[in-house]
């Protein structure tokens, strides 16, 4: 008994192996792409009063030379803009501590040595330039060196054209739309044919107006192109320096001196009736290269003049009208201050200021805003309003709603009258501050143009069969099967055969 069952153990074996072998080959087997493992990225968006960072990540063999990219994290700096510590030495390093910390923990560690970092300066930087270039790069070098002390691949800090900002926010407004790639089956990336869309934006000291277009570009210097995704694209794209909404109101203060004089008090058309509050000519006014075409010969920086509120939404519409230079225009038709613009076309995302004045406006007078008209009956409304009502009915402070007359009547001559979004077209903006759970703005196309500069990493593969190899070891398998069967089957009657005589 003990001899024959021995003698079914290789047999036992042979068919345990054949059975193995079989599933083995029979699962379903072909060349199979590994995931590459994700990159980092990390972008300071160093606005003129604030500084935010964003850590974005795309697929390590990215698509046609450009990264899919996605926003992995984002942290908003404490205090203001890096422009606001000039004279302030060690100021605006220390402010950007935090976000920092916070990135070295966010970014796997053994990616940190491969992350590139960048700062990017914008409208506050380029006004601190003009008005004092060395500190302007005595602020960037001590931030740069601030960044260098992080285990990250630091690139550079630098202060972006208007030119630039105005083009990467029209990249971010049209990756986040899918215009360029969409997600399609099996892990892959297609290009869904869709139209790109304008991009307005309005920060604190400047706003963009970026857009494709089929007519001549009669200034090149407002031409740009961009190849992103196999793709190349020819945009119209300016950005218009102390026109962003923090600047706009400072001119339009000193507008008001300018007329009304300097006096203890002023009268401000755009502040609702009654509303008092009182300013410095020189840190609230006139310390701005913005403002310098409204400065007195004689003032002085210190005194403080009281502003009154009158509530006058027709004086403040034509006030604000009258900021706007239509004289000195060199081409065939031009927006404003003399820079030509062609004829707006297709569909618009406005952000940034744009989207919270637009939502400000509706939160306060309950009115869907699709055409000018029906704007500037909002704005009407919102002009008659007192402080105290906008304050109850928005839950925000008096600090950001005794400008919202103001921003609203910028913002609506800025869309209709200046940019030409007229009764049919501007139906076609859309007011936003995310899309595709990203921030809007031009930090995330950067870090997408900038992609197509970073090395692509290799993906790794899974190794497969192939059909005449597969179907050969799945033969030899079964006939292993089928010989470990016999083995077994003639071992049991030898070993029934033999109980019988016994």
């Amino acid at each position: 008994m003990g001899l024959l069952c021995s003698q079914a153990i290789p047999a036992v074996v042979l068919l345990i192996l054949a059975i193995v072998g079989i599933l083995l080959v029979v699962l379903p087997a072909k060349d199979m792409e590994k995931p590459p493992e994700n990159m980092y990225g990390i972008v300071l968006d160093a606005g003129s009063s604030h500084t935010s960072m964003y850590i974005y990540k795309w697929p390590a063999d990215k698509i046609n030379g450009t990264g899919i990219v996605t926003q992995h994290s984002e942290c908003n700096v404490q205090g203001g803009g890096i422009s606001s510590y000039a004279g302030k030495h060690g100021g605006a390093a220390k402010s950007l501590g935090l976000c920092m910390d916070k990135a070295v923990k966010d970014i796997p560690k053994f990616r940190h040595r491969q992350t590139p970092l960048y700062l990017g300066a914008t409208a506050g930087m380029r006004l601190l330039n003009i008005v004092n270039a060395t500190e302007s790069q005595r602020v960037l070098k001590e931030v740069g060196n601030k960044l260098r002390s992080y285990p990250f691949n630091f690139r550079n800090a630098t202060i972006l054209s208007g030119k630039e900002e105005g083009a990467y926010g029209w990249v971010t407004v049209n990756y986040l739309l899918e215009n360029f790639a969409k997600s399609g089956f099996v892990c892959r990336w297609l290009n869904p044919g869709k139209a790109a869309i304008g991009a307005l934006d309005l920060g604190g000291a400047s706003t963009q107006i970026t857009f494709e277009t089929s007519e001549t570009i009669e200034s090149k210097e407002n031409m740009m192109e961009l190849i992103l995704y196999g793709q190349k694209y020819k945009l119209y794209t300016h950005s218009f320096l102390c026109y962003g909404q923090d600047q706009f109101l400072r001119k339009l203060l000193a507008h008001l001196i300018k007329t009304q004089g300097v006096k203890a008090q002023i009268n401000h058309p755009c502040y609702p009736r009654g509303f008092n509050t009182s300013i410095k000519l020189g840190e609230d006014v006139f310390d701005s290269p913005c403002t310098k075409d409204y400065r007195p010969a004689q003032f002085n920086p210190q005194m403080s003049v009281s502003v009154v509120g009158t509530g006058d939404y027709l004086n403040c519409l034509n006030t604000v009208k009258n900021m706007f230079s239509l004289r000195n225009c060199s081409y065939s038709k031009c927006s404003f201050d003399g820079v030509f613009q062609p004829n707006v076309t297709g569909s618009f995302m406005a952000f940034s200021a744009f989207f919270f004045t637009h939502s400000y406006i509706t939160h306060l007078t309950n009115i869907t805003i699709t055409t000018p008209s029906r704007m500037k009956e909002a704005i009407r409304l919102v002009c008659n309003m007192t402080i105290s009502e906008m304050t109850q009915r928005t839950k925000q402070s008096e600090k950001y709603m005794k400008n919202v007359c103001a921003a609203s009547n910028f913002v609506q001559v800025l869309l209709t009258e200046r940019y030409g979004f007229n009764e049919r077209l501007f139906p076609s903006i859309s007011f936003q501050k995310k899309a595709g759970g990203a921030s809007v703005g031009w930090a995330l196309g950067y870090m997408l143009s900038l992609t197509s500069m970073l090395p692509a990493e290799g993906s790794g593969w899974v190794k497969a069969l192939v059909v005449g190899p597969w179907a050969s070891i799945l033969v030899l398998f079964i006939l292993v099967l089928c010989i470990a069967l016999g083995y077994l089957v003639m071992t049991y009657r030898n070993m029934t055969t033999k109980e019988d005589m016994v």
